[in-house]
């Protein structure tokens, strides 16, 4: 700490605001507690002088919290301030949490408890804290599983310090949330105005040339090698230097059904789907880029091929079980290391390059041919709206408007990265964890990318998780106007899907009694959105959907929130 700058009088409120400052969070992301009265007494204070602090969300739900600091990280990769309400805020957000968690999108998350129940000197805390708010062993255990780091503030002197080092923990890989309990008393205790130093972004790590050097020779010498990613695209500068890696080699990519986000364009002739099993017995060399989990059971193994590790921090700490069967590491930066063996792309057997360069162009070939007759057949048919159409119309809708993709749907998930087709570095992001988050996501997108269209694709069951009233309330209080598109089948989908492959001939199947999976009793969903002056429609005809979802792009160019509510036939 330095002692700089003293300002007698004030709190840990002031502590709190001034560190958040000082670490250059854009935002506070608040579901109201009331612990929270020191940072808002802070907060008046400032914008009454006219003193620098972050921007302030007011949102009445922690999933909305947590999810519009998610959506607003994964554009620009910083962490923000997450304030929740003691330890049953907490809970509630934590599903969220741990989706940031799984997404590897830094954050500050903080909520507090009471140290002296009221038997302190000071300002009452409450008797809340005494009755219903506290938990033992403190909310930091209670966040130590779902969060990259938890601890408590013990005192004001250390606070901004101790905001300062949760920052710079969540931002360094593996990037996550951290967690910090920050009792009440301490909040309300005065601080003698030594602020936490600025903290500047985080050098980058290097593989060595000694270490690259042998794995450029073994691409070299593949003759049929394979990218697998899973997140290089959530990497600064990632997606462009895949790109620039996979064409230097001629080295198709696959993206798992298990990416987070777009890494590599889907339009690109060197990607190569999202299937890696004709690759098991195939491939020479597969190289692991960001990809924590490729193969699945864990234990299959590819049959010849030697697999190299590309990624900063290859063993996930928070992942329970994890199988990569590396036989080489790559672990300093990950774009860095694509770059540097790009530039090693040199001494090509240039036969051996044309071979795989011609497989590949055959594979895409009938990659795009599959993808053109399964848009004719779905386009082609009088009645019933295929998912396929949907998905087709809104990247026909979105050509050329720079559009980003946030994807809560499960059944029809395959069919939206397919058939949507984005080709842009933090155009499509797949929400993880939980469902009932998209909604909040897609708005911390937006609020990240303002000039930018943002369209959330959403099955119905995931919608109805969703806390739906305070995501459309922040959208309207915000002006962060979302396409909404519900792909609706009327049903949980995937659950009646397992039941059926667990049971294929169980009492369920003969008597057609489907447990936990009909939603045909809910209300139309596009009906939510009018109470909020939100345009809203349903679509249940094919010919009716282009015009649909275009008077939705015109009403969100418009500054509204749009929800289409598609009912799907399968």
């Amino acid at each position: 700490m330095t002692d700089s700058t003293h300002a007698p009088g004030r709190d840990g409120g002031d502590a709190f605001v001034a560190a958040f400052n000082a670490v250059g969070a854009d935002y506070l992301f608040c579901s109201s507690g009331s612990e929270w009265a020191p940072v808002w007494e802070s907060l008046a204070r400032r914008h009454r002088d006219g003193e620098p602090a972050p921007r302030y969300l007011d949102l009445t739900h922690e999933t909305v919290a947590v999810g519009m600091a998610t959506g607003y990280g994964l554009v620009e990769r910083r962490p923000q301030g997450v304030l929740l309400h003691a330890a049953p805020g907490l809970l509630q957000g934590s599903m969220a949490v741990h989706g940031a968690l799984l997404a590897g999108v830094p954050m500050v998350v903080s909520s507090s408890e009471s140290t002296t129940y009221g038997d302190g000197p000071g300002q009452d805390p409450g008797g809340q804290w005494y009755r219903n708010l506290s938990i033992v062993g403190g909310p930091h255990g209670v966040a130590g599983p779902f969060t990259k780091w938890a601890n408590e503030a013990a005192s004001v002197h250390t606070l901004p310090t101790m905001i300062t080092r949760a920052a710079e923990l969540a931002r360094r890989a593996p990037s996550g949330p951290a967690y910090l309990n920050i009792p009440l008393e301490i909040l309300l205790e005065d601080w003698d105005g030594r602020e936490a130093k600025p903290v500047v972004p985080p050098g980058s790590t290097h593989s060595s040339p000694e270490e690259v050097d042998p794995v450029a020779q073994l691409i070299r010498e593949a003759r049929n090698p394979v990218v697998v990613t899973e997140t290089a695209g959530r990497e600064a500068g990632g997606f462009e230097a895949l790109v620039a890696f996979a064409e230097a080699w001629s080295i198709p990519v696959v993206e798992p059904d298990s990416a987070v986000c777009g890494n590599f364009p889907r339009t690109h002739p060197l990607h190569a789907g999202s299937d890696i099993g004709p690759w098991m017995d195939e491939a020479d060399l597969i190289l692991l880029v960001n990809c924590r989990a490729p193969f699945y059971p864990p234990s299959r193994r590819p049959s010849k091929a030697q697999i190299v590790v590309i990624d900063q921090v290859p063993q996930r700490p928070h992942v329970v079980y994890q199988v990569l069967f590396a036989d080489r590491y790559l672990e300093g930066d990950v774009a860095n290391t694509l770059r540097q063996l790009a530039k090693r792309a040199k001494d090509l057997d240039e036969s051996a390059v044309a071979v795989r360069r011609a497989a590949q162009q055959e594979r895409h070939a009938a990659e795009q041919a599959a993808i053109a007759a399964a848009e004719a057949k779905a386009a082609a048919r009088p009645d019933g709206i295929d998912p396929v159409l949907v998905a087709a119309t809104l990247r026909r809708l979105l050509d050329g408007h720079d559009g980003i993709v946030v994807d809560e749907t499960i059944t029809h998930s395959r069919t939206v990265r397919r058939h949507v087709r984005t080709d842009a570095p933090d155009s499509y992001f797949y929400v993880q964890g939980g469902l009932g988050q998209g909604i909040a996501v897609a708005l911390g997108v937006k609020l990240a990318a303002r000039e930018r269209p943002v369209v959330l694709t959403i099955g119905d069951g995931a919608f109805t998780y969703n806390p739906v009233i305070p995501s459309y309330d922040a959208s309207a209080s915000y002006q962060l106007p979302l396409l909404i598109v519900v792909f609706n089948n009327r049903v949980y989908k995937s659950m009646n899907l397992n039941h059926r492959r667990f049971y294929p001939e169980g009492a369920a199947a003969e008597t057609g009694e489907w447990l936990g999976t009909d939603l045909h009793r809910l209300p139309r969903l596009a009906s939510f959105a009018e109470a909020f002056g939100m345009h809203a429609e349903t679509v249940d005809a094919p010919d009716a959907l282009a015009p649909a979802l275009e008077r939705a792009l015109k009403a969100v160019a418009e500054g509204t929130t749009a929800v289409v509510d598609v009912l799907v036939d399968r």
